[in-house]
C-alpha cells in the first residue's frame, strides 16, 4: 500500500530510537502519512542483534513502542506525550540486520487521558515480522523528564533522502 508523506517528526541527539548522535542507537526517522499514521524507517546493525544476524526482540519491541507512542503527535497541533502503560507484542518472523525496515503506528483509541495504538514491523518483502498493541497515558513533558529542546537537539532534520511516499 502506498502512503503519501505529509510531514516528518523530530529527532533528538541521544535517544536510543531517534537519536542521530547515539553511536548504538537505531537512528530512526519518523514520517507522517496523509492518514495520520506514523511510519518509521531504520536499519538495524550488528550492535542490535540477539542471535547472529537477527534483531533482538527487545529492540523490536522498543521501536514499536516508540512508533505507536509517537503516532499520537499526529493528532494534535501541540505536542502530546504518552507514557507506556501496557505493550503486548507478537513475534511472527525473524528480523534481519543491515536491511532497511519500516514500522507503522496508528492510533486506535483516543480518550481524554489515555490512548491506544497498533503497530507493525514490516520486512523488505512486505511481510509483517512483529505486531504490537499499546496503551499509553497522556502526560505533560515536564512531568516525564527535564527536557531541554536545545540540549537534546529536538528538531526536524530534513534530508534529501526523505521520501514523498512510502510503500508498505
Amino acid at each position: 500500500m502506498k502512503h503519501k508523506i505529509v510531514g516528518k517528526q523530530k529527532n533528538s541527539k541521544l535517544c536510543f530510537v531517534c537519536g542521530l548522535k547515539n553511536p548504538f542507537g537505531l537512528k530512526a526517522h519518523f514520517y507522517v502519512s496523509e492518514t495520520k499514521e506514523l511510519i518509521a524507517i531504520f536499519k538495524p546493525e550488528e550492535v542490535h542483534q540477539s542471535y547472529p544476524g537477527r534483531l533482538h526482540g527487545g529492540i523490536a519491541s522498543t521501536i514499536l513502542d516508540e512508533t505507536i507512542g509517537r503516532a499520537i503527535l499526529n493528532h494534535y497541533e501541540e505536542e502530546v506525550w504518552g507514557v507506556t502503560i501496557e505493550l503486548n507484542v507478537k513475534f511472527k518472523k525473524p528480523i534481519p540486520l543491515n536491511e532497511e525496515l519500516k514500522v507503522i503506528g496508528r492510533i486506535t483509541k483516543n480518550e481524554n487521558r489515555i490512548f491506544e495504538g497498533y503497530g507493525e514491523i514490516i520486512l523488505p518483502n512486505g511481510e509483517i515480522a512483529v505486531e504490537a498493541h499499546g496503551k499509553y497515558l497522556k502526560v505533560p513533558l515536564e512531568k516525564i523528564a527535564n527536557f531541554d529542546v536545545e540540549e537534546t537537539e529536538w528538531r526536524v532534520v530534513k534530508s534529501e533522502n526523505d521520501p514523498d511516499e512510502i510503500i508498505l
